[in-house]
Parts: C-alpha cells; sequence; structure tokens
C-alpha cells in the first residue's frame, strides 16, 4: 500500500517542531541511567499512580533502569489529575533533592508531572497558584526554570509528545467552590525523553490499552484532515496509522505476541511526532467531542472516542465543502482499493474498535442524556480544539446535537 503524502491544500507551509529524544524497544527501560547521564541530569524522582508504583513488573525494570540516579517514587496521580497532587509533589521533589521527573504510566501522571515541573519552577503559594487557576483555568508557565521530564508511557493515548497538560481542583484537595477543570501549555514542557518499552506496556490491563488506543488512533485520524496539517504530519500520521491499522487489529484477534505490541507503541510514536507544536496543535473536532462527552461526566476519554468516531466521519464526509482528506485516511487504513472511501474508512474505524470490545453507544456508557445534549454541543463547538477542523466545516449546535443523537 502506498500513501501520497503530498499537502493538497497549500502551496507553503511552516513547520515548528522540537521534539524529545526517543528511544524505543523491548527492555529500553534499561537505559534510564544511560540516557539522564547523556542530559547531564542525576537524580529522578518516579511519578505514578499508586497501582504502577505497586505492580513489579512495572516499578521495577525502572528502579533498576534509574540505578543510583532514583530518588524517590511519588504514587500519588489519579485521572483526575488534581492540582493538590502536583503541589504535593513538588514537595516530594524538594525533599529528594531531584533535578528530574520521570513520570510512569497513563496520561494522568505525565499530566501531573508537567503541573509539578511548572509548579517547581517558581516559589508561589499554594494559595496563590489555586487562585490564578480558579480565576483563569491555567497556570502561568514560568519562562525558565522548568524540571526536565523523562516520560516512561504504560498506555497507548499518545500524551508523550506534547507540551499541554490537563489538571483539575476541587473541594475536596484544595480553596475552591466548585470543581474546575483547566490545563497548562508550554514549549518548555515538551519531555526532555521519551522511553517507550513495549514489555512494560504489554503488563497494563488489556480494558485501559483498549481504551487509551482508541485515543491515540484518533490522533492519527484528526492529523490527516485538520486544517493545519503539512506534509510533515501527513507522512508521520499516515504511516502511524498504517502501523496501527495492523497492530489494534491483531490485538483484537487476541495476538499478545511482543512485536504486536511493538507495532502498536511504533504507530503510537509516529501519529504523535509533530501534532503538538509551539502554540497549537493538530487535535481536532472527535477530540472536542472528547472533550465534551468527559468533563463533566464520568465517561472514559477512550469510551468516548470510540462510540463518536464513526458518526463524526460520517457527518465530515455528508459535508459537501468539508475537505475531510477521505482518499488519504482509506490509503492509511488499506482501503484505498474500495469504490466509495468514505463508506470504508467509516467502516474500518467501526471494525477497529469492535475488535478492541469498546463500547459503540452512548447509552452504553456513564455520559449524557438526551436532554443534555444541547449543552454537551456548545460545549463541543466552544473548545479550542474546533478551530483545526477541517476546512470548510462551519458546525452549527443542532448539527452537533445530530451526532450525538446517531450516537445514542
Amino acid at each position: 500500500m502506498s500513501l501520497s503524502y503530498s499537502n493538497d491544500r497549500v502551496a507553503s507551509f511552516r513547520f515548528e517542531y522540537e521534539p524529545t529524544a526517543i528511544r524505543f524497544g523491548a527492555g529500553s527501560a534499561d537505559e534510564l541511567e544511560a540516557e539522564l547521564e547523556r542530559q547531564g541530569l542525576n537524580r529522578a524522582l518516579v511519578v505514578c499512580g499508586e497501582t504502577v508504583g505497586s505492580t513489579p513488573e512495572v516499578i521495577d525494570p525502572v528502579r533498576r533502569g534509574l540505578g543510583d540516579r532514583l530518588a524517590g517514587v511519588f504514587d500519588e496521580t489519579t485521572p483526575a489529575k488534581r492540582l493538590g497532587t502536583a503541589i504535593e509533589g513538588r514537595e516530594r521533589l524538594r525533599e529528594a533533592d531531584a533535578d528530574v521527573l520521570v513520570s510512569l504510566g497513563g496520561g494522568s501522571s505525565l499530566d501531573v508531572a508537567k503541573v509539578t515541573s511548572t509548579l517547581a519552577a517558581s516559589d508561589r503559594s499554594a494559595e496563590d497558584v489555586y487562585g490564578e487557576f480558579a480565576e483563569r483555568g491555567t497556570i502561568t508557565v514560568p519562562d525558565d526554570g522548568l524540571v526536565p521530564i523523562v516520560a516512561i508511557p504504560t498506555t497507548l493515548a499518545g500524551a508523550d509528545l506534547s507540551t499541554v497538560a490537563g489538571v483539575t481542583a476541587g473541594p475536596d484537595t484544595g480553596p475552591v467552590d466548585e470543581e474546575i477543570g483547566g490545563g497548562i501549555g508550554d514549549p518548555g514542557l515538551m519531555p526532555a525523553a521519551a522511553v517507550y518499552d513495549p514489555e512494560l506496556v504489554a503488563t497494563t490491563p488489556e480494558s485501559v490499552l483498549a481504551g487509551s488506543a482508541m485515543n491515540g488512533f484518533d490522533k492519527g485520524i484528526e492529523t490527516l484532515y485538520a486544517s493545519n496539517a503539512t506534509p510533515v504530519t501527513d507522512a508521520t500520521a499516515g504511516h502511524g496509522l498504517e502501523k496501527l491499522e495492523d497492530g489494534l487489529r491483531a490485538f483484537g484477534e487476541g495476538n499478545r505476541e511482543l512485536e504486536v505490541f511493538e507495532t502498536i507503541l511504533e504507530g503510537i510514536v509516529l501519529v504523535q511526532y509533530g501534532i503538538s507544536r509551539p502554540e497549537e496543535t493538530t487535535l481536532s473536532i472527535i477530540h472536542a467531542f472528547g472533550h465534551g462527552l468527559t468533563r463533566t461526566y464520568d465517561v472514559q476519554q477512550g469510551a468516548a472516542h470510540a462510540v463518536v468516531v464513526p458518526h463524526v466521519l460520517e457527518y465530515l464526509f455528508e459535508q459537501a465543502d468539508v475537505d475531510a482528506r477521505s482518499g488519504m485516511l482509506a490509503s492509511a487504513l488499506g482501503v484505498d482499493n474500495a469504490a466509495d472511501h468514505e463508506a470504508a474508512v467509516v467502516d474500518a474505524v467501526a471494525e477497529i474498535r469492535d475488535a478492541l470490545d469498546l463500547p459503540s453507544r452512548l447509552r452504553d456508557v456513564d455520559g449524557p442524556r438526551p436532554e443534555e445534549f444541547t449543552a454537551v454541543a456548545e460545549a463541543i463547538l466552544a473548545d479550542s480544539f474546533m478551530a483545526n477542523a477541517p476546512p470548510g466545516l462551519d458546525p452549527a449546535v443542532d448539527e452537533i446535537e445530530a451526532v450525538l443523537e446517531a450516537a445514542w
């Protein structure tokens, strides 16, 4: 199969990207001490969740890999990504006299590590930080002093090569009156290194991997049709989707050979590469739907993506003036010989979702009810990722509601 990587939308483009150092391969966790030495880093605080921190198959290889450079383990992160956890992480960082944060696990641990790095770059009080977050939904990232981060993902959502992080606060953990969601972003938050070890990924429960894989898979889809796509991201996302299509189908068929995890992880690295750039990202309408469905509901992000992605694609393909690049998507997903590329792409995506045994209906997940769809649609349209929607798309609230109703 071959992909046409030319960008057929613009005659010129500007691509600015400052990537991390990437270590990839089985046993690459063994090289952690060497990577830190290469970067002049001496004392590492591992940031992870309680389950990861108490699972020998995950934490022990990292401990061994860091060797004498291990300064401690902070295993307090949760999926809620609480600001209070990051504040505690700053204190642990200082107590351990660490000069690098090693995030181990899913996107939650990486996001908390990024917020911890941001807080450690200044002497701001917790009250001051909470006050800014309550007012602005973000935290100022200092120009210098950020603590370097080494990311070791054990899931497949693809948050590792990014410069942003989500964070929340609530009355249960800090001096705020209501639940607040927000985030931070700065080019300086790109990890100094990312270590992709398929042996560690293979230890993650299959249900967690499946949901996170759908999230990562959608990053590749979105990057191809994003309004700010470039030939660079076309090439990496296109080839990444090829790898993911092969690997995720094999995973869905029950194949747990190490090479399957290697294929999937290679695809995740490729679809991430170049999508999180200074001042912009290629994440688009599917991720806006994901945000709208999860910000005030207990829907897991991967499950939200699984439910809506075929319906969002159908909606895009139905718009006469929208360039959703169905031909390039068809090539990447191996259905370019189909007479109807658009229908074939939707079917291929649904097949991969079903192979992963993920939900296909909104009514089957802990999300909004139909009477709440108008508010969810308004939140989706207000999401910042809608700025990267395919050229020509001008959605209205009732159109987004119709997509949610189709997914119901």
